[in-house]
């Protein structure tokens, strides 16, 4: 049986901690998979990136800029510090929800806590690039007023060109917006692809060379990167009526080759994830966002508000917004019967320990891993994170390929989206995800994800895991 260690692991993410790519990595930029552009056209587009990530993102926004570099030194060290403490057990408990997950009670106490007010809204579930992008054609199609896309990877492969050659067609009837992620999309652009694109395909450098090309230039606004803070956020917006969120760029990975999920939102939600999409446009120029400037979602009409609906979360430095994880560590805390994870990135400690804790008090706790990733260190760090579960008592799973999904289910609520279980994700990267407890939801994502995915795993056994190794690297993994 194949170990999850190796010397030669521990040099090759060594390796990448001391070059350019590794900074870029310590930027959130581990989804950058396929790509089709010459290595050293490709990375001459990411030391211009660089540029203005530290240049023009300062004059763009100072205040926002002089934010994100406090918060940045003051939050990496902070990791590292509390996730190599000699016991963890020593780390006291927080609050614990009255009711449990999925009741009413526990929603309240959410909001007593300070979770954004729960919004009216439907959600549908739709599992892998198949799903996903045929809804999306039908959308892109389909839409009469507007196109709006936020996405961390507009990659430059065959099926990004593609697309974006699509996105500029629809743009003679209708208004299309695109907004991507620079070091994002840089990064995936400069990296050599591991399936060949047709023969007669020539990838532009940078698919920005598409969408601002004539005829018919879309509108398009990069998010740089201060402090190689990036924005991880995937959000598609048609006629401020139907919304798409989770983990899935534009590029051919997320198309056919990777397991991933996104889901459909309609309803009044919309609101307010349109008005997210347009306050984040509106800081791609300046002054930029002051932080604490207009709460999205603040405004929101109250008879949109609803009890059991759907919960709009982030993760955003420079406002202050821990959410994703103030809601994931409350629900595992909360939890009686189950907490089922899956997440391609595990490293940050808040949640390790949760999910230890639920697995020693008798909580069914099970994460899904990738059998394959697009980072090494990565996943030789999630062997840490799958021995301290196991020897809890929990149960920890390798899917049979690359698994790209970030799902959360707690007894009878579930979470989804953008964030991964990593320190980047928790604490560090713009991030965007959505909490529900309606039942039809969450039971569907039980069953056609995890339920399936157990099927399909097998599970991981601690003999496997190098110990040594793999806490060396989740002890450097806590900065990611």
């Amino acid at each position: 049986m194949a170990r999850w260690s190796g010397a030669s692991t521990v040099l090759a993410g060594t390796a990448v901690l001391t070059s350019c790519g590794a900074s870029l990595r310590m930027a959130g930029l581990r989804e950058a998979g396929e790509a089709a552009s010459h290595p050293i056209t490709g990375y001459g587009q990411v030391a211009t990136t660089l540029g203005r990530a530290y240049v023009s993102s300062a004059f763009r926004s100072p205040v926002n800029y002089a934010v994100t570099g406090v918060a940045m030194a003051l939050r990496r060290p902070a990791e590292v510090l509390s996730g190599n403490l000699p016991d963890s057990s020593v780390i006291p408990g927080g609050p614990v929800s009255p009711a449990p997950p999925g009741t009413s009670r526990f929603e309240d106490w959410l909001t007593e806590q300070g979770m954004p007010e729960p919004v009216a809204g439907e959600l549908g579930l739709l599992i892998d690039g198949r799903e996903f992008f045929h809804s999306l054609d039908r959308e892109l199609a389909g839409a009469r007023r507007s196109i709006d896309i936020q996405t961390f990877i507009f990659d430059n492969d065959d099926f990004a060109v593609d697309f974006a050659r699509r996105l500029k067609k629809r743009s003679e009837a209708v208004k299309v917006r695109v907004m991507y992620d620079d070091l994002g999309t840089s990064l995936s652009s400069a990296v050599a692809p591991d399936t060949p694109a047709p023969d007669d395909f020539e990838p532009p450098v940078t698919i920005a060379k598409i969408l601002k090309s004539r005829p018919d230039p879309i509108e398009m606004r990069r998010t740089l990167n201060p402090w190689l803070v990036a924005d991880h956020t995937k959000l598609y917006v048609f006629d401020d009526k139907i919304a798409f969120l989770g983990g899935m760029n534009i590029g051919r990975e997320y198309r056919s080759e990777w397991h991933d999920m996104m889901v459909r939102v309609t309803g009044p939600a919309t609101q307010v994830l349109t008005e997210d999409f347009d306050a984040r446009w509106r800081s791609c120029r300046f002054p930029g966002k002051l932080p604490g400037a207009g709460r999205v979602g603040d405004d929101v009409d109250p008879a949109t508000n609803a009890r059991r609906g759907l919960r709009i979360l982030r993760t955003d430095v420079v406002d202050g917004r821990f959410e994703v994880l103030t809601a994931a560590v409350s629900a595992i805390r909360s939890a009686k019967k189950r907490v089922w994870m899956e997440t391609p990135y595990f490293s940050s400690d808040s949640v390790q320990r949760e999910l230890v804790a639920a697995a020693r008090r008798g909580v069914d706790v099970r994460l899904v891993l990738p059998g394959t990733s697009d980072s090494r260190l990565m996943r030789l760090a999630n062997g840490a994170t799958a021995v301290d579960l196991i020897r809890a008592g929990g149960r920890a799973y390798i899917y049979p390929g690359m698994t790209h999904l970030k799902a959360l289910v707690c007894d009878d609520w579930a979470m989804v989206g953008s964030a991964n279980y990593d320190t980047l994700s928790m604490a560090i990267n713009r991030e965007l995800n959505i909490a529900t407890a309606e039942p039809g939801f969450v039971g569907e994502l039980s069953r056609r994800v995890f339920r399936r995915d157990f099927r399909e795993s097998r599970t991981i056994k601690e003999e496997e895991v190098d110990a040594v190794m793999s806490r060396i690297a989740e002890a450097v993994a806590d900065q990611l």
